[in-house]
């Protein structure tokens, strides 16, 4: 059955870890046919170090959902006739190795190009494929310190903070995920491929809240201000009796509107805080009615009366994990979205938050078992026999 706007569309995936399986996952839910390519025998290491089951890898089962599973070995010379086989039998090819290395084991785009001269060859790394940086290895956390972000982020009395999660790496499988679609839309129009060169260290750059830009043209370096918020007050995360809440004050009317849901209209009217460069210089001051105010209260009480039915200030509780599985907005869109597995039965993961109209995306399976569709793979799509495919097995291609 077809679904989802990518419906049509093949991809070849070389990736492994986060970064690169987040890129294949998201096309994969809007109806992509992804291969995941994985080494025989060991797999891909996200296969590994993360909590697992009964023996089933979580984090990989929901990060390579909706894929179809194969092995390959295609650093050995049966491998990459495959390779290149499966690469003329589809529309993308996707790979996250660090720079040069499909060119080190002849698979460069120059080659697999010449199998289909339509190929949309993206290539995700850590600090691109030009440029002083671009051999260097990298993490999620080398990303977010190269590209800026752990500057940003971070109380001022303390050491710069990676943000939670792998947030380098996802943000780079985004970035990889809209270069292959955009590639497609020119290949539709023209006829042509092209090779995307896609830097997680770029990626991050590009969303440091145009910092780069401010530092350049003022002198201003950015600073880390833990919760708060540069040009505005409070921003902030307040304890309160149990749990914790954030209000976000953007404007002076919003200030007089909490300053009055607080018992404190006279403050709202007060010159020491009459606009949010003022507030600023006072944020201490502001800060600490409010942390006054918000710590003699639970978070419902404070939702009750900051909230859209109250002073309709900006406000939210700091969620956990537990608490998205049944929110109740959260499951209205979807975003928790319920897989059944063989092993563990019903598997939760996060839904699709890309929303079609004509052409809704769909999560249909887990991450698949090592080489689940090897079969599927050779012998429907390329032809090769049974006992071709037995041979390549016991001779460790596939």
């Amino acid at each position: 059955m077809m679904f989802g706007p990518l419906a049509d569309v093949r991809v070849v995936d070389l990736t492994r870890v986060v970064a690169g399986p987040y890129a294949t996952m998201l096309l994969a839910d809007l109806g992509a046919e992804v291969l995941k390519i994985e080494l025989p025998r060991k797999g891909d290491d996200g296969r590994y170090g993360y909590p697992s089951l009964q023996g089933v890898p979580l984090a990989f089962a929901a990060l390579n959902r909706n894929k179809k599973g194969i092995t390959l070995d295609v650093r050995t010379p049966e491998g990459k006739e495959l390779l290149c086989k499966l690469v003329s039998k589809a529309d993308v090819l996707v790979e996250n190795f660090a720079a040069g290395t499909m060119q080190k084991w002849g698979l460069g785009y120059e080659v697999l190009v010449s199998h289909n001269p339509s190929l949309v060859y993206v290539a995700l790394s850590g600090f691109g494929q030009t440029g002083p940086y671009a051999r260097r290895t990298s993490y999620d956390i080398i990303a977010q310190a190269m590209g800026g972000l752990m500057a940003l982020t971070g109380f001022p009395d303390g050491p710069p903070v990676r943000g939670g999660g792998a947030l380098g790496d996802f943000i780079g499988g985004v970035f990889a995920a809209l270069g292959v679609v955009c590639a497609l839309h020119h290949r539709q129009r023209t006829g042509q491929g092209q090779f995307v060169d896609v830097s997680n260290m770029d990626a991050i750059l590009s969303m440091t809240d145009n910092w780069l830009t401010l530092t350049a043209m003022t002198g201003r370096k950015p600073p880390r201000l833990g919760n708060r918020h540069p040009f505005t007050a409070p921003y902030d995360c307040f304890r309160a009796r149990d749990g914790w809440v954030v209000i976000a004050v953007g404007n002076s009317a919003l200030f007089r509107a909490l300053m009055a849901a607080i018992g404190r209209s006279e403050l709202g009217t007060d010159p020491r805080f009459k606009s949010p460069q003022a507030r600023l210089e006072h944020y201490d001051e502001v800060h600490s009615v409010v942390e006054e105010w918000v710590r003699e209260r639970t978070v419902s009480e404070v939702l009750e009366v900051l909230g859209p039915q109250g002073a309709n200030v900006p406000c939210a509780p700091v969620m956990e994990m537990q608490q998205l599985l049944t929110d109740p907005h959260v499951l209205s869109r979807e975003m928790v979205v319920e897989v059944p597995h063989p092993t563990l039965g019903k598997v939760p993961v996060t839904g699709i938050p890309l929303k079609f109209s004509r052409t809704p995306g769909a999560v249909r399976w887990l991450g698949p078992e090592l080489g689940q569709h090897n079969r599927e793979v050779y012998c429907e799509m390329l032809g090769l026999t049974e006992e071709e495919l037995q041979e390549l097995e016991q001779r460790g291609v596939i």
